[in-house]
């Protein structure tokens, strides 16, 4: 049995990026472009699967979820939670956005400060999702609207699912790359990252490999 869903894998890519932005920014050189330019694309790859995922989430993860019997209540209370998030992505966006032009020290600190905040809400917010759905879905697993659920979150192009599965798996712990595989299979995410996450691979993988 499965230690772990596929969403709380998920959640592990997000948390290990915010960790990985902290750190780069922490430890950054003034006047490196070309680092506060790589750090700008891992950036623009982050703000995608975040953004992607929960909205996901609202339109496909939280009726399956209410069908199952978490509370509307509950749910509308992660909305919330995602509204807050929306807004300190913006900010960190923004932050990002004047980083990666000029590759400033000060800029750095600034996308460190508002990746903070972000990672704060984000990690409260986590948390509160898995400790109201974690089990559940564990429970839950083999159930039709699990499986329904996952089908209709499948259905992205081969190139959008590849660079995902690139990186969700980048860094992944054991326990996570169980929960990826065992929601699809090691073969088929072979071939899909193989082919379609080449992007990831290259422009993305060996920022936070240095």
């Amino acid at each position: 049995m499965a230690t772990m869903s596929m969403n709380k894998a998920i959640h592990g890519a997000v948390r290990r990026d915010l960790r990985r932005f902290l750190d780069a920014t922490a430890s950054f050189t003034e006047g490196d472009t070309a680092r506060a330019a790589a750090l700008g694309v891992a950036w623009d790859n982050f703000d995608a699967q975040l953004t992607t995922h929960h909205e996901g989430e609202h339109e496909i993860a939280w009726p399956a979820m209410l069908a199952l019997g978490i509370p509307q209540e509950t749910l509308d209370g992660f909305d919330a939670e995602h509204d807050a998030m929306a807004q300190a992505l913006g900010k960190a966006r923004l932050a990002i956005a004047a980083f990666r032009r000029s590759g400033a020290a000060a800029d750095a600190s600034a996308v460190h400060a508002k990746i903070s905040e972000l990672q704060a809400i984000t990690e409260s917010h986590l948390g509160h999702e898995e400790d109201a759905v974690e089990q559940l879905m564990l429970d839950k697993a083999d159930d039709p609207i699990i499986k329904d659920m996952g089908r209709k979150f499948g259905k992205v192009s081969p190139t959008v699912g590849g660079v995902f599965f690139e990186w969700v798996r980048d860094g992944a712990t054991p326990d996570e790359l169980a929960a990826i595989e065992g929601s699809v299979p090691k073969p088929v995410l072979t071939i899909i990252g193989g082919l379609f996450g080449r992007s990831y691979r290259k422009n993305v993988a060996p920022v936070w490999a240095r």
